[in-house]
């Protein structure tokens, strides 16, 4: 299955497709407020006519090509292109005003780079190892594994416990629309046979991070503009060797730490980065040089978020369980293709699994000579002015969404979306629990009636079986947890 895996990709047909994917995630994470995972969304459609090892090569380029182009922006505007680079900015705008920007962006890329591949690493070996755990799971641990993601991404997502609880409600309501699991009885349909089928995934995810984007940046008016050419004169990376072996006790903590953030649902890159940079910090022998233009803050920012991506896609493809917003994204492109991602998916289609695992692999190559060699050539995409770029994405949302079904009903869903999401930005509700709650609420519904089924109407096994007990208990502790701590947050505003 290995070598069947690797041969799928190493045609030109889905190189090409990787490298493609590769430069326009770049290019959509280096644009400010034009996402990687707005880019993955308007991507989506694409993937509908291909085969799924093509598909899929597509969407981990414009995964790990957006990951990383934040840096461009974060260092020549000071303007993180995406959340993940927001730490870049603290040392690379320092460096870019002393003339020093080649080398920063060198740097930024090569850890980049080293980053995504360390995470790749931990992928390819733990990923099979945790496939055949959750073989043992059944409806009792389906349901509770799906509980503790919903409950984690909740407590820990944006600044207020209430907003994030009832976002990820709001996401796991609309769930409920469409026929029943099971029975097939339908609700809350209103009339319209279009909704029998539930609310489709992908105008959803299309108005609720292109679309409300797209208003959030009109709202602002105004477009991008580099004031002046920076220094991007570099050999090699922009390094010495002396510096980069003084980086390898930073670069492998801050890898060590987006992956494993990056393994938690909800998290991701920008966390993580936000993450590794306070620890670097506290653990440099010259912390009150962070922020002044040194290589060290952003080793660990852009390790750390492009070790995110590796740690995100373990729980995807173990469990069927998205790391983050993007690869929430991702996990639609396999619905798309009929593939359910799981334990399963290793014995059923392990062909396709090290396929993945080849096309990040080739998509972290790609990225590391796209940005390192076409750094000039970003600089003038950032130039573009946001009245031309922005009615051409509306354009591409729109053909997106209709094409899925050729209706325009899933148009004005992608529509009504986007002015949720855009309504949800402006209160500082965050979206990433309203996405899980939308994509794990068919699963904790189904694995819910499954296991009362088998239980004949009992409650009682969720609680008794060993992992699934241990996992509901974890579950009640992270309730508690974040309850004493939005208590205790409360108090000191006051």
């Amino acid at each position: 299955m290995v070598l069947q895996g690797i041969i799928s990709v190493l045609n030109p047909y889905v190189l090409l497709l990787i490298l493609g994917g590769t430069v326009l995630g770049i290019i959509f994470g280096s644009i400010p407020g034009i996402t990687v995972t707005m880019g993955v969304a308007l991507f989506l459609p694409v993937t509908f006519m291909m085969q799924p090892v093509p598909a899929l090569a597509l969407l981990m380029g414009l995964y790990i090509g957006g990951t990383s182009g934040g840096l461009i922006s974060a260092i020549l505007l000071n303007i993180p292109g995406t959340p993940a680079s927001i730490c870049t900015c603290l040392d690379g705008k320092p460096m870019a005003e002393r003339g020093e920007a080649g080398k920063a962006i060198g740097t930024g890329v090569l850890f980049s780079f080293i980053g995504g591949f360390l995470s790749l690493l931990v992928l390819y070996f733990i990923s099979p190892l945790l496939a055949k755990v959750t073989l043992n799971f059944a409806s009792y641990e389906y349901f509770s594994l799906g509980l503790i993601s919903l409950t984690l991404v909740s407590s820990i997502s944006g600044d207020s416990l209430i907003k994030g609880v009832l976002s990820c409600l709001f996401g796991f309501m609309c769930t409920f629309v469409g026929l029943a699991p099971i029975t097939g009885y339908p609700r809350f349909t209103f009339g319209f046979s279009q909704l029998m089928g539930g609310i489709s995934l992908l105008p959803t995810l299309i108005g609720l991070f292109a679309v409300s984007q797209l208003l959030v940046a009109a709202e602002e008016g105004g477009c991008t503009k580099i004031t002046a050419q920076k220094n991007l004169a570099m050999h090699g990376f922009g390094i010495s060797t002396k510096e980069f072996l003084s980086q390898k006790v930073n670069c492998l903590r801050s890898a060590l730490i987006g992956t494993g953030i990056g393994i938690l649902p909800g998290l991701g890159a920008s966390i993580s980065g936000v993450v590794s940079y306070g620890i670097a910090k506290g653990h440099s022998s010259y912390p009150e040089k962070f922020g002044t233009g040194i290589i060290d803050g952003i080793v660990a920012s852009e390790t750390s978020n492009n070790a995110s991506t590796g740690g995100a896609m373990i729980p995807l493809l173990t469990l069927g369980i998205p790391g983050d917003n993007t690869t929430a994204i991702i996990l639609a492109g396999f619905m798309v293709q009929g593939i359910t991602p799981g334990p399963l998916l290793f014995q059923s289609n392990g062909k396709l699994v090290y396929a993945i695992f080849t096309a990040l692999f080739f998509a972290n190559i790609f990225m590391l000579v796209t940005e390192l060699f076409g750094m000039k050539a970003f600089v003038k995409i950032l130039r573009v002015p946001k009245k031309i770029l922005l009615p051409v994405i509306l354009a591409l949302c729109v053909i997106g969404s209709y094409g899925l079904n050729n209706r325009m009903f899933d148009v004005w869903t992608m529509v009504f979306f986007g002015v949720v999401g855009f309504a949800m930005k402006k209160f500082k509700i965050p979206s990433t629990p309203f996405l899980l709650g939308f994509i794990l609420g068919p699963m904790i519904e189904r694995e819910l009636r499954r296991g009362l089924m088998r239980s004949k109407g009992s409650f009682v096994p969720f609680i008794t079986s060993p992992i699934s007990g241990t996992i509901l208990m974890l579950t009640c502790l992270i309730i508690i947890w974040s309850i004493v701590k939005s208590v205790k947050k409360n108090k000191k505003a006051i």
